[in-house]
């Protein structure tokens, strides 16, 4: 049965999935966004099948035992397969990384480097791409040396030392030395194969070992938090500067077999996603992530400083989804929603990792989804929504910038100026419907944590105009922050109830009433926090797990809770004085963990099962900030 047990590998231009077998079952081309070149994973099926397609196999004849291990402090994955009598094989596998020609060398390659490792085993190489997303098997040519995939999207080249033939027919061979499989780009490959790809791997595992060495890292759980740095710098798409929320589509966050799965593609860019991200590779000094995504946010915000909007795309090929119910904003006739996507500062929640602003939602006819749990979706219509929180991750990840003298390019009184316009909508949308940060598609209000985040922009806004010396803008943020505290203490806080509500004039509970403290608009000790955090933990625990929202959305209730709540009520927990309960709480969510240390977005309310898109951004930032928060100081040992 299919699973989430994979391990990823990257290099910030590439990346894929292996399985617990060693078979390649995901990586998309030419982006993270792209098709899905290996589809395996979404194919319905087992991909050790007889004639599963979108893999790349090795299979090792009576194989009995399978063990897997990164090499330390890298995502280079070695897989060590042993059979029946005895012979072993151990496959490396890694895309490459590494500074060459004043440069970072980060080509759209995938390496795997296979040699015996006792007696001699018996091998069959089954490499069966798939194209037009689980359309048809790719088209191939064999050349001398080398075999050309000409995909509708990319054409890439694979350049091997073994004999091309027994790749090509799927010929069961002796693996009697080793051999490198190098597939990337339709280029020449000069030089030796291997060779080369033993360079690479020395290369790249110096890479990233020196990567981990930057790292500031808590005296405990070290493990844990390298692990999940490593893998949110994969979820980078460099070039742009990007950061994808996940490297996959269409897990669907529960069990259903109804076609109507909670579906989404998440290899696309959440402002919300990619601030907490950074918020956690700061925690642990990255400077190299923040400084190469606030050039993405510079970008995004020179295009909302302008109004600049791209026309609305058709869907490119299969069905296009269904459109949004009642999308949140200003009401037209009938109380229908008018989007107004050209007025000057408006930001969309996502965005492509080119900075596409149309993320046109269909559905891929051809692949029958995890599990068979279909369908599966490309594009995302969350670009049409309107999200006010937005705003304020906007400002808080860029406001560093105004004073950390470690960058490169420290933020200048022009930067504060080009951010002033997303303030300015902030500010005249805190006290407006919108979808909230969990994209309901069918239910608008105003949502105390999207307003949150307003006064967030306000107030971090004041602060980045004090530190390039523009005290008339200091003292007008100041004032624009206060007005919305007022109405957010006014309209969010429940007086009959004694705590603050998820939305204005409301009741519900949200998880993310937690992020109150973070953002720092209420501290640990104040009593309407103390009463919210009770009423939160009350009405949204699931044992060990919490959920988002209890109350049913546009696909009905929620039936597995959400992996980055936990970590934000175990951040709780601690700050509020119950630090054994937030270290026990953490422990359980570790050992929730796959093979390769990493989790997904969503989890079965007993805990024995992962859902949802994988690896998840928002998962593994829970794991490095509550490691942070809970690790006993490096003192304790000196």
């Amino acid at each position: 049965m299919q699973t989430l047990d994979l391990f990823p590998i990257g290099n910030c231009a590439a990346s894929a999935l292996v399985d617990r077998a060693g078979r390649f079952v995901w990586a998309c081309v030419p982006r993270v966004d792209g098709d899905p070149f290996f589809s395996a994973l979404l194919q319905g099926r087992d991909a050790g099948e007889a004639d599963a397609q979108g893999v790349w196999d090795i299979v090792v004849e009576d194989a009995v035992e399978t063990r897997q291990a990164y090499l330390r402090n890298t995502p280079i994955l070695v897989t060590t397969i042993t059979t029946a009598s005895g012979a072993a094989v151990e496959i490396t596998d890694f895309c490459p990384r590494f500074r060459q020609f004043g440069r970072t060398f980060r080509p759209l390659s995938f390496i795997r480097m296979i040699k015996p490792v006792g007696g001699t085993p018996r091998i069959t190489i089954r490499m069966r791409p798939t194209d037009d997303y689980g359309a048809r098997p790719i088209t191939r040519t064999v050349g001398s040396n080398h075999i050309r995939f000409v995909g509708k999207e990319a054409t890439l080249r694979l350049t091997t030392d073994a004999p091309v033939s027994h790749i090509s027919s799927e010929r069961t061979f002796r693996l009697e030395e080793p051999v490198a499989m190098f597939l990337g780009p339709d280029e020449s490959f000069n030089g030796d194969v291997m060779g080369t790809a033993q360079r690479m791997l020395h290369e790249t595992t110096d890479y990233w070992r020196g990567w981990v060495r930057t790292l500031s890292i808590p005296l405990e759980w070290q493990d844990v938090v390298i692990r999940s740095a490593i893998t949110l710098k994969l979820c980078a798409y460099e070039e742009t500067g990007a950061i994808v929320a996940a490297l996959t589509t269409s897990i669907p966050e529960h069990e259903d077999q109804t076609g109507q799965a909670r579906n989404w593609d998440y290899r696309y860019c959440w402002l919300r996603d990619a601030y907490y991200v950074v918020q956690a590779l700061n925690r642990l000094g990255a400077a190299d992530m923040l400084e190469n995504y606030l050039r993405y946010l510079r970008n995004l915000v020179d295009q909302a400083s302008r109004g600049q909007v791209a026309a609305h795309a058709e869907a490119p090929r299969g069905e296009t989804a269904e459109p949004a119910l009642a999308l949140p904003g200003p009401l037209g006739e009938q109380g229908t929603v008018v989007l107004d996507h050209t007025q000057a500062g408006h930001v969309q929640p996502v965005y492509g990792v080119g900075l596409e602003p149309v993320l046109t939602e269909w559905i891929a006819p051809n692949l029958p989804g995890y599990r068979g749990m279909g369908p599966v979706r490309v594009g995302n219509q969350a670009h049409e929504h309107l999200q006010h929180d937005v705003y304020g991750q906007i400002v808080l990840s860029t406001v560093q910038a105004f004073f950390d003298a470690r960058l490169f390019r420290p933020a200048t009184v022009e930067d504060f100026r080009a951010l002033e316009p997303i303030g300015h909508r902030a500010f005249e949308l805190h006290d407006k419907p919108d979808a909230s940060l969990w994209e309901f598609r069918g239910r608008e209000a105003v949502h105390t944590y999207s307003s949150v985040m307003c006064w967030a922009a306000c107030d971090r806004l004041a602060n980045a105009a004090g530190a390039v010396g523009l005290a008339d803008r200091q003292q007008f943020w100041t004032e624009r922050a206060e007005q919305v505290r007022a109405t957010i203490e006014r309209r969010a806080y429940n007086e009959k109830l004694g705590r603050f509500a998820a939305t204005f004039e409301g009741e519900e509970l949200d998880a993310s009433l937690l992020q109150l403290v973070d953002v720092r608009f209420v501290s640990p000790d104040d009593p309407r926090m103390a009463a919210t955090m009770q009423a939160v933990e009350e009405g949204l625990r699931r044992g060990s797990f919490m959920l988002r929202y209890a109350i049913p959305d546009d696909f009905g209730t929620p039936k597995t809770a959400f992996n980055f709540c936990t970590f934000w009520l175990i951040e709780a927990l601690h700050l509020s004085g119950r630090t054994d309960e937030a270290r026990e709480l953490f422990e359980e969510m570790l050992n929730r963990r796959t093979a390769a240390g990493l989790l997904s977005e969503d989890i079965s309310f007993d805990g024995k099962e992962l859902w949802g898109n994988y690896p998840q951004t928002y998962s593994l930032v829970g794991m490095i900030n509550c490691a942070a928060l809970l690790s006993k100081p490096w003192s304790s040992v000196r």
